[in-house]
């Protein structure tokens, strides 16, 4: 059983997290996570100015995602980070390219399912996964939040990521802080949440 997680990640935040969903995924029996990088729109030039050349660096062995292949996968957790309450514009560009999976149906029933990052608390992380949503229903989708099961999102003795839509991390304005090790947790559940659904929806 494959779980696709196709992720954009600027400075490895959103990296981090798709690993965590990955070591989720890989507790399901017979499920296999497999990375994907999606498609780098901004120039060397930009990266370099925005300090992420070495983050793009330490990424670079992961392969780069490409549309057809999501139509060969059982469910895709798709990683972004926010851009002003949305998901990031190398992410948009990308969804926007499976016009032709959905003429041909070739997402319905699949499982699919969304983890963020975002620069503060409240930086827009559940409008970044809600508004997701919309393009998996269309794709027809069976999606798939982080349930309340997952008691650390109802943590608040201290400054954390979560909600039931999906897990997310707060990298600070500046990209200085790494996931916690709740956001983390919470990423790990998702994982196997999904890949568990996955398996019992194709008869595993």
């Amino acid at each position: 059983m494959k779980i696709l997680i196709p992720f954009y990640s600027l400075y490895r935040h959103v990296k981090t997290m798709a690993e965590a969903v990955a070591e989720g995924v890989e507790k399901v029996p017979g499920a296999e996570a497999e990375l994907r990088r999606v498609p780098e729109t901004l120039p060397p030039e930009v990266i370099e100015k925005m300090g992420a050349t070495a983050a793009q660096e330490a990424m670079a062995e992961i392969p780069t995602a490409t549309v057809e292949e999501l139509a060969g996968a059982d469910a895709i957790i798709f990683g972004t980070p926010t851009r002003f309450g949305n998901m990031c514009g190398q992410m948009r560009q990308f969804l926007d390219a499976t016009g032709g999976l959905w003429q041909k149906g070739a997402l319905i029933g699949k499982v699919g399912s969304v983890f963020v990052s975002t620069g503060s608390q409240h930086g827009g992380q559940e409008t970044t996964i809600l508004s997701f949503m919309v393009t998996l229903f269309h794709h027809g989708m069976v999606v798939v939040g982080l349930p309340y099961s997952f008691q650390g999102q109802l943590t608040v003795n201290e400054v954390s990521g979560g909600s039931p839509y999906g897990a997310t991390t707060i990298a600070a304005p500046d990209g200085s802080r790494s996931p916690s090790g709740n956001e983390l947790a919470g990423a790990r559940f998702q994982g196997e949440h999904v890949a568990g659904i996955a398996k019992r929806l194709t008869g595993g």
